[in-house]
Parts: C-alpha cells; sequence; structure tokens
C-alpha cells in the first residue's frame, strides 16, 4: 500500500505538471472505487484552474479554486494506486480509471488495478472531510515530538508498533516505516506504548521524522506495483535495515534479523540492538 513518503513523492512529482493549470476536461472510464467517484466530476473541474496541491497523510489535496467558487479534489492511493502524468495522446492501459487533462497537452492519469483508492469532492474553501477529521498530526511537523507521543500512550496496553502505525497517534508511519524507526530507536516493537519513558518517546520521534525523510529523498519503496509520478519506482526498500531482511545479519550487530506478525502484518527486528 502507498504510504506517506510515497505520496509525498507523488505530490512533488506532480507539482510542476498541474500548479497555475486549467483543467480542460476529465476522462472517467471507471467510477466505481472504494468509494464511487462523482459522474459530474468533469463539471466540478474543467474551466477551473489547480492552485495548490497539499498532502494530509495518505491523501492528496487538489485546489481547485476553493476560495472561488470550487473545492478540493480529494485522492487515496488505496493498495495499489498510483497517479503519475503523461502527454496527451498516450494510449490509457487496463486500469487507467480516471485522466485530468491540463492545459490540452498534459494528463494526469489515475491508475487502480484493485480500485481500493478514492476521487472525491469537497466544495468550499475549507477541506473539511470525515476521512480528514480524525487524523492524527503529521509526523514531520513542529508539533509531533516525543512529549506527545508520551502523553497520548499512557495506559496503553498496545504494542509500540501498532501505537505509532494507528493514525489517530500519527498519520502516515506504515508497516515498513514503523519498523525501520523502531529499529533506528533501538525500541523492541513488542513492548506495550504505556511502558516507554518520555526520552526514548523523544528518540523514536526523531527517528520517524528521519526515516520518512529518508524514504521521501529515495523516492519511496519499491512495494508491489507502486510508482511515482514520473512512472518511476522507489528505492528505500533497497537500504531498509530490518524490513524484509528475516535471517539476514543485522547490519550493527550481526546477529540474524527476526520476523514476527503483529496485527496481521509482519514485524522486523534485530532482538539484541531492540530492547
Amino acid at each position: 500500500m502507498p504510504e506517506l513518503p510515497e505520496v509525498e513523492t507523488t505530490r512533488l512529482g506532480l507539482l510542476s505538471a498541474v500548479i497555475g493549470k486549467r483543467v480542460s476536461g476529465v476522462i472517467l472510464r471507471d467510477w466505481r472505487l472504494r468509494w464511487p467517484i462523482p459522474r459530474n466530476l468533469d463539471a466540478l473541474l474543467v474551466g477551473r484552474t489547480v492552485l495548490g496541491l497539499a498532502r494530509r497523510g495518505k491523501y492528496l489535496l487538489w485546489d481547485v479554486e476553493s476560495s472561488h467558487g470550487g473545492g478540493f479534489l480529494l485522492c487515496h492511493l488505496g493498495m495499489s494506486g498510483s497517479m503519475f502524468t503523461v502527454r496527451n495522446g498516450v494510449a490509457p492501459i487496463k486500469h487507467d480509471h480516471v485522466d485530468i487533462v491540463l492545459g490540452g497537452d498534459t494528463i494526469v492519469r489515475y491508475h487502480d488495478p484493485r480500485r481500493f483508492g478514492a476521487m472525491l469532492w469537497i466544495s468550499g474553501a475549507t477541506p473539511t472531510h470525515p476521512l480528514l477529521d480524525q487524523l492524527g498530526p503529521e509526523p514531520m511537523a513542529a508539533d509531533f515530538n516525543g512529549s506527545r507521543l508520551f502523553a497520548r500512550s499512557r495506559g496503553r496496553a498496545i504494542s509500540v508498533k501498532q501505537f505509532i502505525m494507528d493514525g489517530h497517534t500519527v498519520v502516515g508511519v506504515g508497516n515498513i516505516y514503523a519498523s525501520e524507526s523502531l529499529f533506528d530507536a533501538g525500541i523492541r516493537p513488542t513492548t506495550a506504548a504505556g511502558r516507554i519513558s518520555e526520552t526514548r518517546y523523544g528518540s523514536l520521534a526523531s527517528s520517524i521524522k528521519a526515516t520518512l525523510a529518508k524514504a521521501i529523498a529515495a523516492g519511496g519503496s519499491s512495494l508491489r506495483d507502486y510508482v511515482g509520478a514520473d512512472g518511476e519506482s522507489g528505492y528505500f526498500q533497497l537500504a531498509a535495515q530490518v524490513y524484509g531482511r528475516e535471517g539476514e545479519p543485522c547490519h550493527t550487530c550481526r546477529r540474524p534479523v527476526r520476523a514476527i506478525r503483529q496485527g496481521q502484518r509482519s514485524t522486523f527486528f534485530c532482538s539484541r540492538c531492540q530492547t
């Protein structure tokens, strides 16, 4: 599933292609995503200019003249989706569900084999939506820190890995990035969230920020069929410290990396370096 770094990589890749561009057409081939795409998407977008492209958690928010009678296009890449640019005239392939034509020569194409993504409309100048309203803080924001994690974790018996993957705690820390951040901070993923000190949460918050920043710089992770806005796969997974390395030697202590299941997901860690 595309996580925060993959979505941010997509956003950065689309910026120069969409900002300030007028929508000249919308081709809707299949509206049956996780939530139905508005059938009148063309009427909502065509003739309006894209003024901004932001990210909230794993959602992309297109500002389409929101303060001038327009609104926001809310997009999610689902389990296997991607959003990328092609030149006008490039033929679609299977699972290319939506084209947004900009200025007549550039197309932003949405591809989603599993159709678990979303493309919804928010009218007005404020991007308020039930999918966004309960999200936790952005991990790269200044107000996300160890003190905030510590305060929210008090009395919690849930494992720290599941705690930081909860979107109410912090957005965008997916399975790969949770394992990598916990390794970097030296914290065992099975430890109860409520048993970790504020000092160690300070280290974990810093590790989350650093891990996500490295993943964004690397273009995300090469998982399943994720590609960025330029059609290229990400490369962060090639530099993973523990994720996907079961049985291989830890880069720090050389003990074999272990793998367990937590909440239906694989967790990778070093039993010596993480306590």
